[in-house]
């Protein structure tokens, strides 16, 4: 299936980075701001995403391709499987590569025009068996309906916290019995301690990848207002609330997280 093979390379492609813009590598933050905007996934993130994810995520591609194969042993025939907060398509891609269930489409959904743009266009040229929807909305507007799989990757996270158990509930309910969602994240530990260890671990992760201190404190300030984090205890509890039965951690490294949360 040359379709599908395609996939695969698009998707190991988006992760190393080589589907970039002609400038491609992420200098948002490399010289001095003389205010520091809130983050936002606009034209100059998408432009050089790729690169940044994998310079600041650590086993982003691990996450991506295992997300890939959670699908193929999750997706139920005749359903739905959603991409929430989906950017480029990484995951998405993934999933199309791996999926064989019969008579299933999935729906990817992200807020940023920008983002939204690229990853039409990559799933447009790389086609596989799987229909692809890509959808330009607030995940909290989209419909959840017949889903077998649903995929959280780095997006709760910049979901307001008080609006954080609704949409887990709604997606819940939306699932098929037997359904998972798949939920990524970057940590918060619940010690100030422990806390800094990770952080700091983290900023080294990120010095390692070619990120300078101007760099990686301006993108904190950025982040710091947009991106809340919570603790592995805070997620596990809410999942419970939300109604899913068990919550499996999966992946961890330094503070960034995935879990797997069956209903």
């Amino acid at each position: 299936m040359p379709g599908v093979l395609r996939t695969g390379r698009i998707a190991r492609n988006l992760l190393s980075g080589e589907i970039m813009s002609k400038s491609g590598k992420d200098v948002i933050y490399s010289q001095p701001h003389d205010k520091i905007e809130n983050f936002t996934f606009d034209q100059a993130v998408a432009e050089v995403f790729p690169d940044m994810i994998q310079r600041s995520v650590p086993g982003y591609s691990t996450i991506i391709d295992n997300i890939g194969l959670l699908a193929k042993q999750y997706a139920q025939n005749n359903s739905n499987i959603y991409d929430l907060g989906c950017s480029l398509g990484a995951a998405t891609l993934s999933m199309q590569r791996y999926v064989e269930a019969d008579n299933c489409q999935i729906i990817a959904v992200d807020n940023s025009e920008a983002m939204v743009s690229r990853c039409k266009n990559h799933i447009n040229t790389f086609k596989s068996l799987l229909p692809v929807q890509v959808i330009c909305d607030d995940i909290q507007n989209s419909e959840i309906e017949n889903a077998s799989v649903v995929v959280l990757n780095f997006t709760l996270q910049f979901i307001s916290p008080e609006n954080r158990i609704g949409l887990l509930k709604k997606l819940y309910n939306g699932m098929l019995e037997g359904g998972i969602l798949i939920l990524s994240e970057k940590m918060r530990h619940p010690t100030e301690q422990g806390n800094g260890l990770l952080v700091d671990l983290h900023h080294e992760f990120k010095r390692r990848n070619g990120y300078s201190e101007l760099e990686i404190s301006q993108k904190r300030t950025a982040l710091e207002k947009v991106m809340l984090t919570d603790t592995l205890a805070t997620h596990n509890s809410r999942l419970k609330s939300a109604g899913f039965k068990d919550v499996v951690p999966w992946f961890s490294c330094f503070n960034f997280s995935s879990l797997v949360a069956i209903k």
